[in-house]
């Protein structure tokens, strides 16, 4: 059962969450990856409640995202899912399939073609209605340095080479999965 909620009432528990961990769901031509971020933010842009979320440039996530411009956000309610995070945080969907591999649920969506994941389910089904690459050059040399070493390869799961890509989802649905 999915219980609509505000998101605007779980937008603390939202934002607390992320630094750990909460999972951004892309779809597209039959495929479905998880994939765990720390980055995000939830606001207003053009009149229109907006969760944004920041890919590498060379995540499958981003291949899936540029095919189908619509993603899930899900996240734990009291810690639930440290295994699911941590798993869909360090493999590719391009070698495996995360959503086998970490026993996941898919549910069925109510606005978007992506499905929800049930075992973290305060859940916002999100459309793409903007994405923008960042400006290595606007980027302080000292958050260059530390997020992206230019050392590091992209397969990487932390911090690598690859700038972010911003895309801004308006949000069409939010609920908690029961």
């Amino acid at each position: 059962m999915k219980r609509k909620i505000d998101p605007w009432d779980y937008a603390g528990r939202l934002l607390r969450a992320l630094p750990g961990g909460i999972l951004l769901t892309a779809g597209a031509e039959g495929k479905v990856n998880p994939m765990t971020i720390g980055w995000g933010t939830l606001g207003i842009q053009w009149a229109t409640p907006i969760f944004t979320v920041f890919v590498r440039e060379n995540r499958f996530t981003r291949q899936l995202l540029d095919r189908n411009p619509e993603f899930v956000i899900s996240a734990p309610l009291d810690g639930e899912g440290r295994e699911i995070l941590s798993l869909c945080g360090t493999k590719s969907g391009r070698d495996l399939d995360k959503v086998s591999a970490a026993g996941l649920t898919l549910e069925a969506p109510e606005a978007v073609t992506v499905p929800a994941i049930r075992e973290l389910p305060l859940t916002l089904e999100c459309r793409v209605i903007y994405r923008q690459a960042q400006d290595p050059g606007a980027i302080t040399p000292e958050n260059t340095r530390r997020f992206y070493p230019q050392g590091v390869d992209s397969s990487f799961c932390g911090a690598n080479r690859d700038y972010h890509i911003a895309y801004y989802g308006e949000i069409l649905a939010a609920y908690i999965l029961e």
